[in-house]
């Protein structure tokens, strides 16, 4: 499997609770509709500040699972599509601050606790 993980932060001024409704609400389903076929998961995980540690940078985690390294590429040509492209990123206006969006992929490495 590869994983892309992507940092995202809500746009200034909008709530966490805005941040959230619209994303499950709207935005997840521009994803659904272009990684279906394409992506074998599409999480979103939403960070949640810890009592006594510093608050986190970003509002969501979110982790798209490929088959391959090969299906990520295929999928990521299919969204650099213009029509797609700009559906997406119009989108993404409305919902997150883009100049702090983080992407890279991970290598996991589980340890057996026992």
């Amino acid at each position: 499997m590869f994983k892309l993980v992507t940092l995202l932060k809500r746009r200034p001024g909008m709530t966490v609770k805005a941040f959230r409704e619209y994303y499950e609400s709207h935005h997840r389903r521009i994803g659904e509709k272009y990684l279906s076929g394409y992506a074998e998961r599409y999480v979103r995980r939403y960070v949640q500040p810890v009592a006594g540690m510093a608050p986190p940078d970003h509002d969501v985690v979110m982790e798209i699972w490929f088959r391959d390294e090969a299906a990520f590429h295929k999928t990521m040509q299919r969204l650099a599509e213009p029509a797609i492209a700009e559906e997406i990123v119009l989108d993404e206006e409305k919902l997150f601050d883009r100049s702090a969006m983080v992407s890279f992929s991970v290598l996991e490495v589980e340890s057996e606790l026992g």
